[in-house]
């Protein structure tokens, strides 16, 4: 075998190596159909987004959001609880198809998934008593602010407010629970799940500080899952235009889910 044809044997071969690779980047969504059963990550302590329920039976908006698209396929859904730190890495690791978990947008998540489009409204903020101030960035300096690590909120306190004394914690319950034994003199989380939390607990007279972003929504798929990621986005849009996703949103945050990013 002369030189030419050894290196367009070669190039033959690296051809076919970058097609199988691409296409095995890309079978997800026909894996899903095959299997008949879609795993998605979906929170557990984040009402009203996901929440065990009094009868033991997970709940909330993205409960209802992951079975929406399970519908519209027309698979099993089986439920992956995560929390804020994982849910991203479930998707690296293959332990789940999609993220749908209150799930916002960030240029460094950006590299390594893919998002839908928006499915659900959410604004980003820092809670606390009436006793102690806060209106201004500047004036959340020296105060304590418990944050779920890795979440939306801990990323924006580090850029907006990097005078706050920030206690980071594993999971959303244990970020509460920090603020309420008195660990911290605030905490930031989302206005739905702060308005849940306001609801089972009318003595605490919380109140928003600050507004620290309008954060929608978004399914996180693996990254290059473009058929995957097509089909998710025609399933929102539908929702969207047919007014299932303003129902859902009126029935969990009480309010419809307006307008979002596409």
């Amino acid at each position: 075998m002369n030189r030419r044809t050894s290196v367009l044997s070669a190039f033959a071969m690296l051809c076919t190596l970058l097609s199988s690779n691409a296409f095995a980047a890309d079978e997800a969504l026909a894996n899903i159909l095959a299997r008949k059963t879609i795993r998605v990550a979906v929170p557990q302590d984040y009402p009203p987004y996901g929440f065990v329920g009094t009868d033991m039976a997970p709940k909330g908006y993205d409960i209802e959001m992951a079975g929406l698209i399970a519908t519209k396929l027309g698979v099993k859904l089986e439920l992956v609880p995560v929390t804020g730190p994982n849910r991203v890495a479930y998707l690296q690791t293959q332990k789940a198809d999609l993220t749908i978990s209150s799930l916002g947008k960030t240029p460094e998540r950006e590299k390594v998934i893919d998002y839908s489009v928006a499915y659900a409204p959410f604004f980003d903020a820092i809670f606390g008593g009436k006793a102690v101030p806060a209106k201004t960035f500047a004036e959340l300096t020296g105060k304590t602010i418990s944050v779920t690590r890795g979440s939306m909120q801990d990323e924006e306190l580090q850029r907006l407010a990097p005078g706050a004394v920030v206690k980071r914690f594993e999971d959303n319950n244990a970020t509460l629970a920090a603020f309420l034994s008195g660990q911290t003199q605030m905490f930031a989380t989302g206005t739905a799940v702060a308005a849940a939390i306001m609801q089972k607990n009318p003595n605490l007279s919380l109140e928003l500080k600050v507004i620290l972003a309008n954060a929608p929504c978004y399914v996180g798929v693996p990254k290059g899952e473009s058929k995957l990621l097509a089909r998710i986005n025609q399933i929102i849009l539908e929702a969207k235009k047919t007014g299932v996703l303003d129902e859902i949103s009126q029935r969990w945050l009480g309010a419809p889910a307006g307008v979002l990013p596409e």
